[in-house]
C-alpha cells in the first residue's frame, strides 16, 4: 500500500500528539500511535488539574509533561521521517511505488522545528519559573 510522506509529515505537524501520524503508517496496531493520544489526553487533564490547584499539583505536572512529550514527540517523527530519503522512505513504506516528496514535506520539516523549539522552551521557561516560584515561596515558610 502506498504511503505518503507529505501525508504522514501534515498529519506530525497539524496535529501534534494525537498519533494521526503514526495511525496512518501502521493502521490501529500501531503501539506508539496509541502512546501519544494517551499521553496527549492525559496532557489535557493534567492542564486541567494544574489550572484547578493554581500550578501547584505533582500529578498534574506529571500529566502535563507527558502530554509534553508527545506533543514534541510527534514534532521529532516528522522531522526525522520527512528528511528520510526517498529511496530509505519506498523501501520501508511504499514497496509498489516510487515517492517524489519535494519542498511540501521539507516545508513540515521546518515548521516541526520551529513549533517544537518554540514550545519546548516555552514550557521550560514555565516550568523554572513555578519550581523557582514554589522554593521562593517555602523559604519564606521556614524563615517565619
Amino acid at each position: 500500500m502506498k504511503r505518503s510522506k507529505l501525508i504522514v509529515c501534515a498529519l506530525g505537524l497539524f496535529f501534534p500528539g494525537s498519533g494521526f501520524n503514526c495511525f496512518y503508517l501502521q493502521g490501529f496496531k500501531s503501539f506508539w500511535a496509541w502512546a501519544q493520544l494517551l499521553s496527549l489526553l492525559g496532557g489535557v487533564g493534567g492542564w486541567l488539574i494544574l489550572k484547578a490547584a493554581h500550578f501547584h499539583s505533582a500529578p498534574g505536572w506529571i500529566l502535563i509533561t507527558l502530554g509534553f512529550i508527545a506533543i514534541e514527540a510527534s514534532w521529532l517523527t516528522t522531522i526525522a521521517f520527512g528528511l528520510r530519503a526517498d529511496e530509505k522512505w519506498d523501501a520501508q513504506f511504499n514497496t509498489a511505488g516510487k515517492t517524489q516528496s519535494g519542498w511540501p514535506a521539507i516545508l513540515t520539516v521546518i515548521f516541526s522545528l520551529v513549533f517544537g523549539a518554540a514550545v519546548m522552551m516555552t514550557f521550560l521557561a514555565i516550568s523554572f519559573e513555578q519550581f523557582f516560584i514554589s522554593q521562593i515561596s517555602e523559604a519564606k515558610k521556614l524563615s517565619q
